[in-house]
């Protein structure tokens, strides 16, 4: 699976830059590397839950605001990846022009949306 994320986008109509492919992939790796972080965040909370040591509980707070902030994070890194996405489609399709032959020799043709 990894190396082919975003195989299925290029299909003869539309081309995402390989710039373009090297951002999503560099904003999927930190969101992976955020979650994993999540993951340790967590197990470690529960496990200061579990001891119900007063120390521990105390910790979870800081804990809990880290978790937090790394969720924000998460939400942030997909808003921009989801902006970026919809930019890149736009300047794709408005690089397009109808009936235009594509490298791959096949004609690109839009289609125009209902308003």
């Amino acid at each position: 699976m990894e190396g082919d994320t975003f195989s299925g986008l290029g299909n003869g109509t539309t081309q995402v830059d390989g710039k373009i492919l090297q951002t999503f992939q560099k904003s999927f790796v930190q969101v992976q590397n955020i979650l994993d972080q999540n993951r340790l965040l967590i197990n470690e909370i529960n496990q200061n839950h579990e001891s119900k040591i007063p120390d521990n509980l105390s910790r979870n707070v800081g804990l809990i605001r880290e978790l937090n902030n790394n969720i924000r994070r998460v939400v942030d890194l997909y808003a921009d990846l989801s902006t970026s996405f919809t930019k890149s489609m736009d300047a794709s399709d408005e690089g397009d022009s109808s009936g235009a032959l594509k490298s791959d020799g096949k004609a690109g043709h839009k289609r125009n949306r209902p308003a």
